[in-house]
């Protein structure tokens, strides 16, 4: 066996396959074969080596030789203490002169040598929130828009009301796909639509009409449009304004205080806002904690890790674009889109395995339980919720990983110096 460096990581490794043990197991398999073989005009079991050999010998020499080549690389590189990284590529090549061996030649990829770099001179903010009830009170506001109602209203139309109208769009004169609708409802100011179109609507009264131009955007998702000017009329049919609900017994009852009582309520908010904060926090901190890693630690990427990722990656894009009705067909989104992602996500993945491996870290099955309590406090019967993560090893994995990440956030930790900044409850939840 011969090994070369192709590269800082890819290999070439020869190997040879004896054709003496070759073609013994090719023997073997071909009087296996015979025992059970069915052909007319013999019985069972009676069929002659030569002609068993004559009808399968093509495909039990491929079968064998697959095997073969297969195990004797994996017996090359455990011997040459190689971490093989994605598949090999293995080609045949002419045996030397005097031999009737098999020779294959295997151009592969091995996994770096990955060094965790000095974390001491690193620093990691970690947000420190305290919540208000004046925090409590901008939760419920948003609860309270989260159940508004719409009711009609004699005037103009501003940003907030919701508003039916109809609408055409040409485009050089002509009607373009998607421009034209009647009865369309949409709320002014969500972004559900151009801000320009939303814009045009404000002012108009019920049987009001307005014709203007708008230009799409250059970036637009459909490539016929975008950068082009068109021009739309639309008529206004209805505006109704928002009624947000009375914080009131009925309101704590919509929110699961089955006796409506408010203290319950703001109690119950503060317990679930509470919770969010620490996801987040514990969220921010393990961003920038790994982050930390990457920035101390720099090694080679195999490609046909990256590559591999990459697949991934286009496969889980192809099932969301499915989740959303929407049909990928037989069109992968291009590599490009996902190498970045790919690399940063290979990357850390050999840095986490690096640290897992080297300092033993394992996930307690305290945390797990923590855990799977965390997630399951967030519905109505949480012990259902967790018996149903305990009743599956798979389920109680993804947890189990989870648990694992933070081992090594803490090991990072440790590592790091660690400043508590002091943060308002909305520059944490992104309302700045």
């Amino acid at each position: 066996m011969q090994t070369e460096n192709v590269s800082a990581l890819e290999k070439q490794l020869e190997f040879s396959v004896p054709m003496a043990q070759f073609e013994a197991e090719v023997d073997k398999r071909i009087q296996r074969l015979a025992r059970t073989v069915k052909m007319d005009g013999f019985r069972p079991g009676k069929v002659p080596l030569k002609v068993v050999a004559q009808q399968y010998g093509h495909e039990v020499r491929q079968e064998v030789l697959g095997e073969s080549v297969q195990r004797r690389f994996n017996d090359a590189v455990k011997e040459k203490e190689l971490k093989v990284a994605g598949y090999p590529k293995i080609d045949a090549k002419p045996s030397p002169e005097g031999s009737q061996d098999l020779v294959f030649s295997a151009v592969f990829e091995v996994y770096p040598d990955v060094v965790v770099g000095d974390l001491a001179s690193l620093s990691v903010e970690r947000p420190e929130v305290a919540v208000s009830d004046a925090d409590i009170d901008k939760t419920i506001e948003i609860l309270r828009k989260q159940r508004v109602t719409y009711a009609a209203a004699d005037r103009a139309a501003a940003a907030g009301d919701q508003v039916e109208i109809d609408y055409r769009g040409t485009l050089d004169g002509e009607e373009f796909k998607g421009g034209q609708a009647k009865g369309y409802k949409l709320v002014v100011g969500e972004g559900h639509a151009l801000k320009d179109f939303e814009d045009a609507i404000v002012g108009l009264k019920a049987g009001e009409s307005k014709t203007f131009d708008l230009t799409f955007p250059q970036e637009y998702h459909a490539k016929e449009l975008a950068g082009k000017t068109v021009t739309f009329e639309i008529t206004l049919n209805h505006v109704a304004e928002p009624v947000l609900p009375a914080v009131d017994a009925d309101f704590a009852k919509s929110l699961g205080i089955d006796d409506g009582d408010l203290d319950k309520m703001r109690a119950e908010i503060k317990q679930n806002v509470e919770r969010e904060v620490t996801r987040r926090v514990r969220a921010q901190v393990k961003e920038k904690s790994l982050q930390a890693l990457l920035e101390t630690t720099s090694f080679d990427l195999p490609k046909a890790l990256i590559e591999m990722e990459i697949e991934r990656l286009q496969g889980f894009a192809a099932e969301e674009m499915r989740g959303r009705g929407m049909d990928p067909g037989n069109m992968m989104l291009p590599p490009s889109m996902f190498e970045e992602q790919a690399t940063q996500r290979v990357r850390l993945g050999l840095v986490l395995a690096e640290i897992v491996g080297a300092n033993k870290l394992r996930p307690s099955s305290e945390r797990v339980r923590e855990l799977v309590g965390e997630h399951a406090d967030s519905y109505e019967n949480p012990e259902e919720v967790v018996a149903w993560y305990y009743a599956s090893p798979e389920r109680l994995s993804e947890v189990e990983s989870i648990a694992l990440e933070e081992s090594v956030v803490n090991w990072v930790l440790d590592r790091v110096k660690v400043i508590d900044k002091a943060t308002s409850f909305d520059e944490l939840m992104g309302n700045v």
